[in-house]
């Protein structure tokens, strides 16, 4: 019997929590989708409309960023949690070892806000990212 590993790299619990704030967007952020977080943020939730609908795509949300972000080391819900609520401190960047760039953003406000707005837009990709490279140097 082959055992498939579990890539449960997103947290629907979180994705709820964040859903209740997801008339900004940050459910679809979290969830890697940050075009249509960046709608919902403008227009409060698609006029509260997607929003509500989005309450019941969550579970279909969540698997869809199970099967495109690769797990390891650094947890994304942490990340994003970090992010989220720290941002402009940079601690998130200084938890996945971008020590630099978290020590500007500390220095900068998350680098005026823009670099804040960047890492919404990316982070789950810069993990993901972060996780390939292990995977093709401990081969």
């Amino acid at each position: 019997m082959v055992q498939l590993a579990s890539n449960d790299t997103h947290s629907k619990a979180v994705g709820y929590l964040l859903w209740i704030f997801g008339f900004t967007g940050a459910h679809r952020f979290y969830y890697g989708k940050p075009v249509t977080g960046t709608i919902w943020f403008f227009t409060f939730g698609l006029f509260l409309i997607g929003w509500l609908i989005d309450l019941f795509l969550i579970p279909s949300m969540d698997r869809q960023a199970d099967l495109r972000y690769q797990s390891g080391p650094t947890n994304y819900t942490v990340a994003w949690v970090l992010l989220t609520f720290l941002g402009v401190f940079g601690i998130h960047r200084m938890y996945m070892g971008k020590w630099l760039t978290g020590l500007l953003y500390l220095l900068t406000g998350g680098l005026f806000l823009i670099g804040v707005l960047y890492d919404f837009w990316s982070l789950n990709d810069q993990i993901s990212m972060k996780h390939s490279r292990r995977d093709i140097f401990s081969r």
